[in-house]
Protein backbone atom coordinates (compact mmCIF):
# COMPACT_ATOMS: atom_id res chain seq x y z
CA UNK A 1 0.00 0.00 0.00
CA UNK A 2 1.35 3.22 -0.96
CA UNK A 3 -0.69 6.50 0.15
CA UNK A 4 0.74 9.74 -1.39
CA UNK A 5 0.87 11.83 1.15
CA UNK A 6 2.53 15.57 1.37
CA UNK A 7 2.44 16.92 5.38
CA UNK A 8 4.03 20.04 6.12
CA UNK A 9 7.29 19.60 8.62
CA UNK A 10 7.28 21.92 11.67
CA UNK A 11 9.27 24.78 11.00
CA UNK A 12 10.71 25.49 14.33
CA UNK A 13 10.77 24.76 17.87
CA UNK A 14 7.98 26.58 19.17
CA UNK A 15 6.05 24.24 17.15
CA UNK A 16 7.07 21.11 18.69
CA UNK A 17 4.69 19.66 20.60
CA UNK A 18 4.64 20.65 24.41
CA UNK A 19 2.06 21.26 27.35
CA UNK A 20 1.65 24.24 29.15
CA UNK A 21 3.66 22.11 31.93
CA UNK A 22 6.64 22.19 30.14
CA UNK A 23 6.18 18.46 28.99
CA UNK A 24 7.63 18.13 25.71
CA UNK A 25 5.35 15.58 24.06
CA UNK A 26 7.70 12.63 21.89
CA UNK A 27 5.78 9.25 22.23
CA UNK A 28 2.45 8.76 20.82
CA UNK A 29 0.15 5.24 21.32
CA UNK A 30 -2.34 4.87 18.33
CA UNK A 31 -5.38 2.08 18.96
CA UNK A 32 -5.72 0.46 15.93
CA UNK A 33 -9.35 -1.10 17.32
CA UNK A 34 -11.09 -1.10 20.28
CA UNK A 35 -11.96 -5.50 19.56
CA UNK A 36 -10.15 -8.02 21.60
CA UNK A 37 -9.94 -12.36 21.38
CA UNK A 38 -9.68 -11.90 25.37
CA UNK A 39 -11.92 -11.16 27.73
CA UNK A 40 -9.54 -10.27 31.23
CA UNK A 41 -11.33 -9.94 34.16
CA UNK A 42 -9.73 -6.59 35.22
CA UNK A 43 -10.31 -5.33 31.62
CA UNK A 44 -13.71 -6.33 29.82
CA UNK A 45 -17.29 -7.45 31.00
CA UNK A 46 -17.13 -9.84 28.59
CA UNK A 47 -18.88 -7.98 25.82
CA UNK A 48 -17.58 -9.06 22.51
CA UNK A 49 -16.97 -6.69 19.47
CA UNK A 50 -16.29 -3.26 18.95
CA UNK A 51 -17.45 -0.01 21.05
CA UNK A 52 -15.95 2.65 18.65
CA UNK A 53 -15.90 2.24 14.61
CA UNK A 54 -12.26 1.62 13.31
CA UNK A 55 -10.64 4.63 11.00
CA UNK A 56 -9.30 3.19 7.37
CA UNK A 57 -5.53 2.58 7.36
CA UNK A 58 -4.76 5.15 5.36
CA UNK A 59 -6.95 7.33 7.73
CA UNK A 60 -4.54 6.43 10.30
CA UNK A 61 -1.17 6.95 8.50
CA UNK A 62 -2.18 10.27 7.51
CA UNK A 63 -2.82 11.36 11.00
CA UNK A 64 0.25 9.45 12.31
CA UNK A 65 2.03 11.38 9.70
CA UNK A 66 0.84 15.02 11.27
CA UNK A 67 1.75 13.67 15.01
CA UNK A 68 5.41 12.87 13.06
CA UNK A 69 5.78 16.15 11.98
CA UNK A 70 5.03 17.96 14.87
CA UNK A 71 7.90 16.17 17.03
CA UNK A 72 6.95 12.37 17.53
CA UNK A 73 9.59 10.28 17.94
CA UNK A 74 8.02 7.57 19.09
CA UNK A 75 4.54 5.62 17.68
CA UNK A 76 3.08 2.51 19.72
CA UNK A 77 0.29 0.65 18.17
CA UNK A 78 -2.18 -1.01 20.35
CA UNK A 79 -5.90 -1.66 20.63
CA UNK A 80 -7.93 -3.66 21.86
CA UNK A 81 -5.56 -6.31 20.20
CA UNK A 82 -3.88 -4.97 17.29
CA UNK A 83 -3.15 -7.98 15.82
CA UNK A 84 -7.00 -8.93 15.01
CA UNK A 85 -7.00 -5.52 12.39
CA UNK A 86 -6.71 -6.18 8.90
CA UNK A 87 -4.16 -4.00 6.94
CA UNK A 88 -1.90 -3.71 10.34
CA UNK A 89 1.54 -4.98 8.15
CA UNK A 90 0.36 -2.35 5.29
CA UNK A 91 0.31 0.48 7.97
CA UNK A 92 3.49 -1.27 9.66
CA UNK A 93 5.23 -0.86 6.22
CA UNK A 94 4.23 2.59 5.49
CA UNK A 95 5.21 4.14 9.00
CA UNK A 96 8.45 2.13 9.13
CA UNK A 97 9.86 4.83 6.13
CA UNK A 98 8.75 7.87 8.59
CA UNK A 99 11.72 9.91 9.44
CA UNK A 100 11.55 11.88 12.74
CA UNK A 101 12.24 15.84 12.98
CA UNK A 102 15.85 15.50 13.54
CA UNK A 103 15.79 12.62 10.64
CA UNK A 104 16.36 9.39 12.44
CA UNK A 105 14.18 6.35 11.85
CA UNK A 106 10.82 6.29 13.77
CA UNK A 107 10.93 4.31 16.73
CA UNK A 108 8.15 2.13 15.86
CA UNK A 109 6.56 -0.78 18.51
CA UNK A 110 2.92 -2.57 19.00
CA UNK A 111 1.72 -3.76 22.35
CA UNK A 112 -0.05 -7.18 21.98
CA UNK A 113 -2.01 -9.96 24.32
CA UNK A 114 0.46 -12.56 22.42
CA UNK A 115 -2.50 -15.06 21.05
CA UNK A 116 -1.77 -14.80 17.33
CA UNK A 117 2.18 -13.73 17.77
CA UNK A 118 3.11 -17.35 16.41
CA UNK A 119 2.33 -16.66 13.06
CA UNK A 120 2.70 -12.90 12.48
CA UNK A 121 6.14 -12.51 15.00
CA UNK A 122 8.20 -12.36 11.92
CA UNK A 123 5.73 -10.84 9.42
CA UNK A 124 5.80 -7.62 11.72
CA UNK A 125 9.36 -7.79 11.77
CA UNK A 126 9.57 -7.81 8.28
CA UNK A 127 7.38 -5.10 7.71
CA UNK A 128 9.49 -3.03 9.67
CA UNK A 129 8.35 -3.17 13.29
CA UNK A 130 11.23 -2.60 15.94
CA UNK A 131 9.54 -4.17 19.35
CA UNK A 132 7.07 -5.70 20.62
CA UNK A 133 5.32 -6.01 24.48
CA UNK A 134 3.51 -9.05 25.34
CA UNK A 135 0.38 -8.72 27.91
CA UNK A 136 0.80 -11.63 30.30
CA UNK A 137 -0.91 -11.55 33.41
CA UNK A 138 0.06 -15.54 34.70
CA UNK A 139 2.96 -18.12 33.97
CA UNK A 140 1.03 -20.60 35.45
CA UNK A 141 -1.99 -21.77 33.10
CA UNK A 142 -4.46 -22.45 35.52
CA UNK A 143 -4.20 -18.94 36.69
CA UNK A 144 -3.87 -17.05 33.19
CA UNK A 145 -7.04 -19.12 31.65
CA UNK A 146 -8.36 -17.76 34.33
CA UNK A 147 -8.00 -14.11 34.06
CA UNK A 148 -7.96 -14.37 29.60
CA UNK A 149 -11.45 -17.04 30.09
CA UNK A 150 -9.99 -18.08 26.88
CA UNK A 151 -8.99 -22.29 26.64
CA UNK A 152 -6.02 -22.19 25.15
CA UNK A 153 -4.55 -19.05 25.79
CA UNK A 154 -1.65 -19.63 27.94
CA UNK A 155 0.49 -22.09 25.31
CA UNK A 156 -0.22 -19.86 22.19
CA UNK A 157 1.40 -16.89 24.35
CA UNK A 158 4.13 -18.62 25.21
CA UNK A 159 4.59 -19.92 21.77
CA UNK A 160 4.21 -16.22 20.49
CA UNK A 161 6.44 -14.82 22.73
CA UNK A 162 9.44 -17.34 21.92
CA UNK A 163 8.57 -16.92 18.13
CA UNK A 164 8.82 -13.12 18.89
CA UNK A 165 12.40 -13.95 19.87
CA UNK A 166 13.26 -15.37 16.90
CA UNK A 167 12.11 -12.76 14.75
CA UNK A 168 14.65 -10.59 16.55
CA UNK A 169 11.92 -8.35 18.23
CA UNK A 170 13.00 -7.62 20.99
CA UNK A 171 14.10 -6.83 23.27
CA UNK A 172 10.80 -8.54 24.29
CA UNK A 173 8.90 -7.00 27.08
CA UNK A 174 6.25 -9.13 29.45
CA UNK A 175 3.71 -6.68 30.76
CA UNK A 176 1.89 -7.98 33.95
CA UNK A 177 -0.72 -6.48 35.78
CA UNK A 178 -1.10 -7.31 39.13
CA UNK A 179 -4.38 -8.26 41.15
CA UNK A 180 -4.83 -8.78 44.69
CA UNK A 181 -6.63 -12.60 44.87
CA UNK A 182 -6.29 -12.90 41.21
CA UNK A 183 -3.01 -13.12 40.25
CA UNK A 184 -0.26 -12.01 43.18
CA UNK A 185 0.92 -15.08 43.30
CA UNK A 186 3.01 -14.80 40.50
CA UNK A 187 5.65 -12.14 41.35
CA UNK A 188 8.00 -14.55 42.41
CA UNK A 189 7.37 -17.29 39.12
CA UNK A 190 7.14 -13.98 36.55
CA UNK A 191 11.40 -12.92 38.54
CA UNK A 192 12.32 -16.60 37.26
CA UNK A 193 10.45 -16.46 34.22
CA UNK A 194 12.06 -13.48 33.20
CA UNK A 195 16.02 -14.92 33.91
CA UNK A 196 14.78 -18.28 32.11
CA UNK A 197 12.95 -16.86 29.00
CA UNK A 198 15.73 -13.70 28.51
CA UNK A 199 13.00 -11.33 28.48
CA UNK A 200 12.01 -8.20 30.32
CA UNK A 201 8.86 -8.76 32.79
CA UNK A 202 7.29 -5.03 33.90
CA UNK A 203 4.40 -4.97 37.02
CA UNK A 204 1.80 -2.77 36.47
CA UNK A 205 -0.02 -1.60 39.08
CA UNK A 206 -3.77 -2.19 38.48
CA UNK A 207 -5.53 1.20 37.47
CA UNK A 208 -9.47 2.31 37.53
CA UNK A 209 -9.52 1.87 33.97
CA UNK A 210 -11.88 -1.61 33.80
CA UNK A 211 -15.23 -1.59 31.64
CA UNK A 212 -16.57 -3.16 35.20
CA UNK A 213 -16.24 -1.35 38.80
CA UNK A 214 -13.62 -4.00 39.93
CA UNK A 215 -11.01 -1.81 41.10
CA UNK A 216 -10.41 -0.78 44.60
CA UNK A 217 -7.62 0.41 46.43
CA UNK A 218 -6.93 -2.80 48.48
CA UNK A 219 -6.95 -5.13 45.19
CA UNK A 220 -3.72 -2.61 43.85
CA UNK A 221 -0.37 -4.62 44.65
CA UNK A 222 1.96 -1.49 45.12
CA UNK A 223 5.71 -0.87 44.12
CA UNK A 224 6.92 -1.82 47.88
CA UNK A 225 5.20 -4.96 48.21
CA UNK A 226 6.32 -6.10 44.50
CA UNK A 227 10.06 -5.03 45.31
CA UNK A 228 9.83 -6.75 48.68
CA UNK A 229 8.87 -10.36 47.61
CA UNK A 230 11.56 -10.60 44.90
CA UNK A 231 14.56 -9.15 46.77
CA UNK A 232 13.31 -12.33 49.39
CA UNK A 233 13.33 -14.54 46.21
CA UNK A 234 16.84 -13.25 44.68
CA UNK A 235 19.42 -10.43 45.00
CA UNK A 236 18.30 -7.62 42.87
CA UNK A 237 20.28 -3.90 41.87
CA UNK A 238 18.27 -0.96 40.40
CA UNK A 239 19.40 0.06 37.08
CA UNK A 240 19.10 3.23 35.44
CA UNK A 241 16.35 4.87 33.66
CA UNK A 242 17.03 5.14 29.43
CA UNK A 243 16.07 8.70 29.84
CA UNK A 244 13.13 10.43 31.97
CA UNK A 245 9.89 9.63 30.66
CA UNK A 246 10.43 6.41 31.46
CA UNK A 247 7.50 5.07 33.17
CA UNK A 248 9.22 2.15 34.76
CA UNK A 249 11.84 1.48 37.63
CA UNK A 250 14.22 -1.14 36.03
CA UNK A 251 15.79 -3.11 38.11
CA UNK A 252 18.33 -6.40 37.59
CA UNK A 253 19.50 -9.30 39.27
CA UNK A 254 22.54 -9.43 41.13
CA UNK A 255 24.12 -12.27 38.74
CA UNK A 256 23.31 -10.16 35.76
CA UNK A 257 20.75 -12.95 34.49
CA UNK A 258 17.53 -10.86 33.29
CA UNK A 259 15.54 -7.37 34.28
CA UNK A 260 12.44 -6.73 35.26
CA UNK A 261 10.57 -3.53 35.76
CA UNK A 262 7.33 -1.72 38.02
CA UNK A 263 5.02 0.61 36.77
CA UNK A 264 3.57 2.29 39.59
CA UNK A 265 0.82 5.19 38.53
CA UNK A 266 -1.03 4.43 41.77
CA UNK A 267 1.33 4.29 44.48
CA UNK A 268 4.37 6.57 42.81
CA UNK A 269 2.72 8.51 40.13
CA UNK A 270 5.19 9.62 37.13
CA UNK A 271 2.54 12.34 35.82
CA UNK A 272 5.64 14.66 36.28
CA UNK A 273 7.44 13.77 33.21
CA UNK A 274 5.02 12.21 30.85
CA UNK A 275 5.57 12.64 27.56
CA UNK A 276 2.37 10.56 25.84
CA UNK A 277 -0.52 11.25 23.81
CA UNK A 278 -3.04 9.23 22.76
CA UNK A 279 -4.83 8.28 19.45
CA UNK A 280 -7.95 6.32 19.83
CA UNK A 281 -9.58 3.59 17.21
CA UNK A 282 -12.14 6.25 15.92
CA UNK A 283 -9.48 9.41 15.44
CA UNK A 284 -9.60 11.11 18.83
CA UNK A 285 -6.94 12.27 21.07
CA UNK A 286 -6.73 11.57 24.47
CA UNK A 287 -4.51 13.82 26.45
CA UNK A 288 -4.36 11.19 29.17
CA UNK A 289 -5.81 7.78 30.25
CA UNK A 290 -7.87 9.56 33.25
CA UNK A 291 -9.06 12.57 30.61
CA UNK A 292 -13.30 12.77 30.99
CA UNK A 293 -13.10 14.70 27.08
CA UNK A 294 -12.25 13.09 23.97
CA UNK A 295 -10.99 15.90 21.14
CA UNK A 296 -12.14 15.01 17.68
CA UNK A 297 -9.38 15.15 15.06
CA UNK A 298 -11.27 12.31 12.85
CA UNK A 299 -14.25 15.09 12.88
CA UNK A 300 -11.82 17.52 11.41
CA UNK A 301 -10.41 15.49 8.84
CA UNK A 302 -13.35 14.46 7.39
CA UNK A 303 -14.60 17.66 7.26
CA UNK A 304 -12.23 18.89 5.36
CA UNK A 305 -9.52 20.51 7.18
CA UNK A 306 -6.07 20.66 5.80
CA UNK A 307 -3.44 19.10 7.25
CA UNK A 308 -2.03 22.73 8.26
CA UNK A 309 -5.45 22.95 10.32
CA UNK A 310 -5.14 19.82 11.83
CA UNK A 311 -1.73 20.42 13.12
CA UNK A 312 -2.91 23.38 14.73
CA UNK A 313 -5.63 21.52 16.33
CA UNK A 314 -3.05 18.95 17.84
CA UNK A 315 -0.60 21.59 19.19
CA UNK A 316 -3.55 23.21 20.78
CA UNK A 317 -4.63 19.82 22.16
CA UNK A 318 -1.75 19.15 23.45
CA UNK A 319 -1.47 22.65 25.27
CA UNK A 320 -4.51 21.26 27.20
CA UNK A 321 -3.27 18.42 28.77
CA UNK A 322 -3.52 17.82 32.09
CA UNK A 323 -0.70 17.78 34.82
CA UNK A 324 -1.83 14.51 36.46
CA UNK A 325 -4.27 12.47 37.61
CA UNK A 326 -6.17 12.38 40.67
CA UNK A 327 -6.33 8.50 41.79
CA UNK A 328 -7.34 7.98 44.82
CA UNK A 329 -8.16 11.21 45.52
CA UNK A 330 -11.94 12.10 46.98
CA UNK A 331 -12.48 14.15 43.56
CA UNK A 332 -11.29 11.28 41.56
CA UNK A 333 -13.61 10.28 38.82
CA UNK A 334 -12.97 7.09 36.32
CA UNK A 335 -12.48 7.99 32.85
CA UNK A 336 -14.68 8.48 30.21
CA UNK A 337 -13.61 5.47 28.03
CA UNK A 338 -12.27 2.41 29.75
CA UNK A 339 -8.50 1.20 28.85
CA UNK A 340 -9.83 -1.51 25.86
CA UNK A 341 -11.37 1.94 24.36
CA UNK A 342 -8.70 3.84 25.18
CA UNK A 343 -5.63 1.75 23.42
CA UNK A 344 -2.72 1.12 26.19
Amino acid sequence: MAVAVSIPVASNQADILTDSHGRIIHDLRVSITDRCNYKCIYCRTGNDGAQFPELGIEEYLRLIRLFVSLGITKVRLTGGEPLLRRGLLDLIRELSTLRTLSGEKLDLALTTNGHLLEGLAQPLKDAGLARITVSMDAVEEIVFERITRVPGSYNAVLRGIRATKQADLGPVKINCVLLRGFNDNQIEAFAHFARSEKVIVRFIEFMPLEEDRLWSPEIVVGQREILDRIRRALPIIELPRHDTSETARRYGFADGEGEFGIIAPVTNAFCGACSRIRLTSDGKIRTCLFSQIDHDLYGRMRAGATDAELQQYIVHTVQAKEARHHIGEPEFLKPSRSMVHIGG
